[in-house]
């Protein structure tokens, strides 16, 4: 029968069915720790991937935070601490109040992003508030805004999410004050408002790489050649109005995901994807970062110092495919902290830029004039907000294009409004705090 243990004095020997009763309880508890790990081991696949060796040490900001439990008071506790404002890192809140503008209001909405106008249905991405980590972000005040920056120059220099974003700061400011257009070059990708009553100007300042490029594209986007990139030369686009500017936002990205053709003193170093196969292969974050690395560098070295906020990468959120093999966007909501996958580029891209802008901030020498306006995280969970095939006038229309196949969707900007004010309410803070 096998040996059994003599209870103690005083100790009654357990019976038959309390041991099995036992031996059940402690079955259910390794079950549960086997599954806790397996889950702990699931959503670590979803935190973004750990930086290189080279470049941790320089990282400005650590990777988005898990939310952890409640601490107490309604605030999420951070690996920052519990109630400490972190504006970058939180989640989306419903909100009843909605935009502080609409298509009827605004007629700085440009067609691509006027997606109520073009016959979107539903509305819900209109009722959404960016809620940081232990604090609250008030509304954008234009008519304070206008009144601070009397006499400013405010320049948005880069792609045409910059461009995406000057029709929002454009349709907040409206409202106290109707601007004029005061100058566009040709394909009005470079642009130019005044406010008279506030002697306030803003300018959008088209420079999608930052380096010079020449780029051989039509209105419509169609390349007839692979654009040609000269990382050690600015363009002079910005550069030469530089010494104008009061406060920059400044960015770039998407744009390094095409095919191009690099050089370097004059002479070619390498493509990506190009043609010509003799040529070396440049990995898209080595050209994005030698991008922002020769800007960064002219930033910190120029004797004209404004203010200069760099945006992080806008990620894209195309589903099923890509722009140009059928992808979508058609989530109706939000998505939860942590809840995107897997964005292994996204999350690369993200952190050469901050790793670039961590080196740009110590050369200044600590001056505070640089300013991360780290948007990544907050673009990321809205799926919800982009164009998608909004873009053109009544996509589903009978006899349109959705007949011949032809319905594109456009998941990288954003509808107005939509997200893009939140950014604009983060810039009115960091403002307020200097």
């Amino acid at each position: 029968m096998g040996m059994e243990y003599e209870p103690a004095p005083g100790q009654k020997k357990p019976a038959a069915g309390g041991r099995a009763a036992l031996k059940l309880l402690l079955a259910l508890l390794l079950v549960g720790l086997a599954m806790r790990l397996l889950a702990d081991r699931c959503a670590s696949r979803l935190l973004p991937p750990p930086a290189p060796k080279e470049e941790a040490a320089e990282l400005a900001v650590t990777a988005p935070p898990a939310q952890e439990a409640d601490g107490g008071d309604g605030v999420p506790v951070t690996p920052n601490g519990a109630g400490r404002c972190d504006l970058f890192h939180g989640e989306w809140v419903h909100d009843s109040t909605g935009p502080a503008y609409t298509n009827a209001t605004c007629r700085f909405i440009e067609t691509p992003q006027n997606c109520m106008s073009n016959g979107r249905p539903d509305d819900g991405y209109l009722y959404w508030k960016w809620k940081p980590y232990g604090c609250d972000v008030p509304r954008f005040e234009s008519k304070t805004f206008l009144e601070d920056m009397r006499g400013k120059h405010w320049a948005l220099v880069g792609d045409s999410i910059l461009r995406n974003h000057v029709q929002s700061l454009l349709c907040l400011l409206s409202k106290v004050e109707d601007p004029t257009e005061v100058y566009h070059d040709k394909t009005y990708q470079s642009r130019r408002w005044h406010f008279p009553s506030h002697n306030f100007t803003l300018s959008l300042v088209w420079a999608p790489f930052l380096v010079k490029a020449e780029i051989f594209e039509d209105e419509n986007g169609v390349s007839s050649a692979e654009p040609r990139l000269t990382f050690d030369v600015l363009d002079a686009t910005w550069v030469s109005q530089w010494a104008s500017f009061d406060y920059v936002i400044i960015s770039t990205g998407q744009w390094f995901f095409k095919k191009a053709v690099y050089l370097e003193h004059g002479a070619v170093i390498g493509c990506h994807f190009c043609q010509d196969k003799s040529l070396k292969e440049v990995s898209i974050d080595y050209s994005f970062r030698r991008g922002l690395r020769e800007a960064f560098r002219f930033i910190t070295a120029s004797p004209h110092r404004p203010v200069v906020f760099y945006r992080t990468w806008s990620p894209s959120h195309f589903e099923g495919g890509e722009w140009f093999s059928g992808g979508r966007c058609d989530r109706k909501a939000p998505f939860k902290p942590r809840e995107a996958g897997d964005r292994a580029l996204d999350n690369l891209m993200w952190r050469v830029e901050r790793a670039e802008f961590a080196k740009a901030a110590a050369d200044d020498g600590g001056a505070g004039r640089l300013r991360l306006l780290d948007t990544y995280e907050m673009s990321l969970q809205r799926p919800d907000a982009h164009a998608g095939p909004y873009r053109t006038y009544q996509p589903f229309a009978k006899g349109g294009g959705v007949a011949a196949g032809k319905v594109q969707n456009d998941c990288l900007h954003w509808c107005l409004p939509g997200p893009i004010e939140a950014w604009n309410d983060i810039i009115m803070r960091m403002l307020a705090e200097d």
